[in-house]
């Protein structure tokens, strides 16, 4: 089984899911540069935190330019360029802004977007993890040092809904859905090579990874 023609590989989910993690970790297996966000250099993800309702719209307009700055520079078709592995899909950035703006700052939010969207290539292959709102609060308890140990599960509750419904209608890639809820990237590597496996049959469409039932 290869995973030839996967040159950009983008692993999504919630906060808290472990997507930066294995995101480091499949970059490591398949010899690929990691793109990873870089939150701690958002000066106003604190002040969001804090106080969400005044935070929001600088902070999403900060990741929103640097995850278009970070990819950018890809080519997708150039056969000399280097595999990358993200964990973050720019596409759904608008879905934080959905989210926590108001009509007008999400109107001003998405004039941006639409600028920079052309420029950012569609991934080969996008892996959403996907877990309950719950054990998000939990691994976030467990593993987080800043203030995001601290958010709610109504807004947990909010953003897995979120993720949810924008992978519903998602279809400008193939989409291999894991249920995370029985694999932490964190705690345990002991599915990357059933993962990789499964990575490697998802060229279309939707695909879906049960670590504990198997492939489905």
């Amino acid at each position: 089984m290869t995973t030839a023609g996967l040159d950009y590989v983008v692993v999504e989910g919630p906060i808290g899911v472990g997507k930066a993690r294995l995101a480091e970790q499949l970059a490591e297996r398949l010899v690929a540069t990691p793109l990873l966000e870089r939150s701690q250099e958002n000066p106003f993800l604190e002040r969001f935190y804090k106080s969400p309702r005044e935070g929001a719209f600088p902070a999403q307009l900060f990741f929103l330019m640097q995850r278009a700055e970070m990819l950018s520079g890809m080519r997708q078709n150039d056969l000399f360029a280097p595999r990358h592995v993200a964990d973050f899909l720019f596409a759904k950035d608008r879905l934080f802004a959905e989210l926590n703006l108001d009509a007008h700052e999400f109107d001003l939010y998405d004039r941006v977007w639409q600028t920079l969207a052309p420029g950012v290539p569609a991934p080969d292959l996008v892996i959403y993890l996907q877990a309950p709102a719950d054990l998000l609060q939990a691994r976030l308890r467990r593993y987080a040092s800043g203030p995001e140990r601290r958010l709610d599960i109504d807004y947990l509750e909010r953003l897995s809904g979120a993720y949810v419904d924008f992978f519903h209608h998602y279809q400008e890639s193939p989409v291999l859905i894991v249920n995370a809820a029985a694999f932490d990237p964190l705690d345990n590597g002991e599915h990357l090579d059933p993962l990789i496996e499964e990575m490697a049959l998802a060229r279309t469409g939707r695909h879906y990874f049960n670590p504990e039932r198997g492939v489905l």
